[in-house]
């Protein structure tokens, strides 16, 4: 009996436990910002990156739907400054998404607005990038994307870092009140 102990605890001990999958950075972030604009009503959001002078992130939000964020550099970082005083966030926006130093935009599509996922489950449909030409959508098949798994997976968590810090500027915005 003890031996049959010994024999049962090693084999459990020689399988590797199985980790659950990690949520990606912009899920809890995801759901700090939305909860922030449902309670503020609104459905546009804006700030600058004091880490980076010239750039400005905003982002659009369709309750229960989507979130659309944008990053880019403005070529007239004052126009923009003073939009953000007036709180002219869907301008900004737009300016964001159309008017930006070339190279420089990054575009998210969050469907859902519940953070990036690498793989959607079923037939749900995917998160998107676009960064300077290149469009990703993150429906987890990296070949039809012509990308190694590794690649897919380096590129899904770039994506994601980079939406998380999106994210935060936001939610400081938020959170300052300013």
């Amino acid at each position: 009996m003890v031996r049959a102990l010994a024999v049962l605890i090693a084999a459990a001990l020689a399988v590797p436990a199985a980790t659950p999958a990690q949520d990606s950075k912009s899920t809890v972030l995801i759901k700090q910002l939305t909860q922030l604009l449902d309670q503020k009503k609104l459905e546009n959001i804006a700030a600058a990156d004091p880490q980076a002078p010239g750039t400005f992130v905003a982002a659009l939000y369709f309750p229960g739907t989507q979130l659309l964020a944008v990053s880019a550099n403005y070529a007239a970082p004052q126009l923009m400054a003073d939009r953000l005083v007036k709180k002219d966030y869907q301008e900004i926006y737009v300016d964001l998404s159309s008017a930006f130093v070339p190279g420089s935009k990054l575009l998210v599509m969050d469907i859902f607005a519940d953070g990036l996922i690498a793989k959607p489950k079923g037939d749900a449909p995917a998160d998107s990038i676009d960064k300077g030409s290149t469009s990703l959508s993150f429906d987890g098949d990296w070949k039809k994307a012509k990308l190694s798994e590794a690649d897919y997976t380096k590129a899904f968590d770039e994506a994601d870092a980079a939406y998380a810090h999106i994210l935060e500027l936001l939610i400081s915005k938020l959170k300052s009140g300013t």
